[in-house]
């Protein structure tokens, strides 16, 4: 399918003037043209600029019925309010189709995470396996993922140029291309020191990325994702979720149960509000309930 010119225009801004992330480029891409697909098969044409609330409603409720997870949903509206915003500041339209869509509700999913004794037994298991080089990978992702709580997408992505050995920090590109500074512990930055040190002596030529696959290729989120859901299979076995979210779940939900501040758990976290941080606490406040029902005389 050729793309519209509506959407290549748009796209290009995101790229050139927002310089979105690639990855966040993609989704938008998608979303347009499944958006597009649908006027196809609807209007005879792919032009967005033909839709009006009409047909925008119809391809949400088309979507529901799919059993698209309202998340999704959400996320496919917002790509269309933004696309529309810009046709609008252009000049291409005078009046936005999707003003009136309604979101459909959330429901709210209390987050996955490893309880400590866990978390502990995790890296012992993945401490004693790095004598070849995807099970050095397996110590290096994880416990960057658990160390920092960064996103997928973020570890992919880390230079060498990122990680502040000497200050213990790592700067972390989020998005929007927001910048954060993390702190890391003095043993990852020292297992850091010695991969990068281990990664220039087996391999020629890495492009300054902080990790490499077992062949010495830049990672890519497939490559990450396996590593770390196998991982997590071998150790974790009361747990029927294993991602690298999970890992991200558990470094904020640590950090809460032991006195974190929320604040500061969202900064660490790149969250634009606090709203996306709170979820945390429900967790919090569901342990204070087991605690409560077993100490409780009355419970």
């Amino acid at each position: 399918m050729h793309l519209p010119p509506e959407i290549q225009s748009f796209i290009d801004y995101l790229k050139f003037e927002k310089r979105y992330s690639a990855h966040t480029i993609r989704s938008y891409h998608d979303d347009l043209v499944q958006f597009a697909s649908f006027l196809q098969s609807r209007l005879g044409t792919d032009s967005l600029l033909e839709a009006n609330h009409s047909f925008v409603r119809s391809w949400i409720a088309g979507l529901s019925d799919q059993k698209i997870t309202s998340k999704s949903i959400n996320r496919k509206i917002s790509v269309l309010k933004s696309f529309y915003k810009f046709c609008i500041k252009t000049g291409k339209l005078w009046k936005n189709p999707t003003d009136k869509i309604i979101r459909p509700k959330i429901i709210r999913r209390l987050p996955v995470f490893l309880k400590e004794e866990e978390t502990t037994a995790l890296l012992k298991n993945i401490s004693s396996g790095s004598e070849n080089w995807n099970g050095l990978n397996a110590q290096m992702i994880i416990g960057i993922f658990y160390a920092t709580g960064i996103r997928l997408n973020e570890l992919v992505t880390l230079t060498e140029a990122q990680v502040d050995l000497q200050g213990k920090t790592i700067k972390v590109l989020g998005k929007g291309n927001k910048t954060r500074i993390i702190p890391l512990p003095a043993e990852l930055a020292g297992q850091i020191k010695e991969y990068t040190q281990a990664k220039k002596r087996v391999f020629e030529k890495t492009d300054n990325r902080l990790l490499v696959t077992a062949k010495g290729k830049k990672l890519y989120p497939k490559y990450v994702y396996n590593l770390v859901k196998e991982t997590l299979g071998s150790s974790v076995k009361t747990h029927s979720k294993r991602s690298p979210h999970v890992l991200r779940h558990t470094f904020a939900t640590q950090l809460l149960n032991n006195g974190a501040d929320l604040n500061a758990i969202k900064e660490l976290l790149g969250h634009s509000s606090l709203a996306a941080t709170q979820v945390y606490t429900h967790t919090t406040i569901e342990k204070l309930k087991q605690v409560y029902k077993k100490a409780h005389p009355r419970a």
